[in-house]
């Protein structure tokens, strides 16, 4: 919501203050469509050629997460956290050969089918699984266990801001781009050096707007695109933060209860569940 109301504000101040100031739409409203082919189609080309098809499909749909924002909410993180209470207590319980059933083939198993939105989440299923399976092959070893789960946030983390970093590599070369449309246009306009002076102020103020929605486009709009979609990116990141504290903790040897309050410690702050609500969701946890 505050991003849409963001990009009402740029356009309505820059183009507000511009009519207030005398200037007329006209020339603007007449040469951008062109303009605008020639900066956004050689960025979107750039795009294209600078970055895989995962990378460059993720930099275009991440406008629309711009917008909705991180996909886990405050019922996910108290879910996770239920759900790693759920395995961490059955270790305690049972052993970690209790767990094999459900961690070689998750989505038929009792305790994760329980969360669907988690389960769904490819990485999320697979960083607790792995790390599990990891356990019943004996590692047991804390600092070893936080290391490999370390690398692994890291290079997922990695990859997750290519997108973003494509975003903000597209904002630095718009006003270059810019720059070549109106370099272009004056390239037109000296073609016609003959035609009285009118004439020739209408071409070169044609060719001034491709310099300004370089610029424009670059710092008002895809450059907070980009910075929006890294912290949105950054924010999900927490979420799989909380496996690793929660699993470490147990390793440590924790109760399942302090392993999953210390992971609580770690949520970010607007969605984190307080003491008391976390209690209330463990308690209607069915035994497995």
């Amino acid at each position: 919501m505050f991003q849409i109301i963001g990009i009402l504000c740029v356009f309505g101040m820059v183009f507000g203050g511009f009519l207030l100031a005398g200037g007329h739409m006209e020339p603007i409203l007449h040469s951008a469509p062109y303009e605008m082919m020639m900066i956004m189609g050689a960025a979107v080309g750039a795009l294209l050629i600078g970055n895989n098809g995962k990378t460059a499909i993720g930099a275009l749909m991440g406008l629309g997460k711009m917008v909705i924002g991180a996909k886990w909410k405050k019922k996910d993180y108290s879910d996770l956290l239920a759900l790693l209470f759920t395995l961490t207590k059955t270790m305690k319980m049972k052993g970690v050969i209790a767990l094999e059933t459900h961690i070689e083939n998750p989505k038929d198993s009792a305790i994760f089918g329980n969360y669907p939105r988690i389960l769904k989440d490819h990485f999320a299923t697979d960083f607790i699984c792995d790390t599990l399976r990891m356990m019943t092959m004996n590692l047991e070893d804390p600092h070893q266990v936080e290391d490999a789960m370390e690398k692994q946030l890291e290079k997922h983390h990695h990859e997750a801001l290519e997108p973003a970093h494509a975003l903000q590599n597209m904002a630095d070369a718009l006003p270059a781009l810019g720059i070549v449309a109106a370099v272009l246009g004056i390239v037109k306009t000296m073609g016609a050096i003959t035609e009285p002076p009118e004439y020739l102020g209408r071409m070169i103020g044609s060719a001034l707007v491709g310099t300004f929605l370089g610029v424009f486009l670059a710092y008002g709009l895809v450059g907070p695109f980009g910075t929006r979609l890294q912290a949105v990116m950054d924010d999900e990141a927490n979420f799989y933060k909380i496996i690793q504290t929660v699993l470490v903790a147990h390793l440590h040897g924790n109760a399942a209860q302090i392993s999953v309050e210390l992971g609580r410690g770690v949520v970010p702050t607007a969605s984190q569940p307080s003491f008391a609500e976390l209690e209330d969701a463990l308690s209607t946890i069915e035994a497995v």
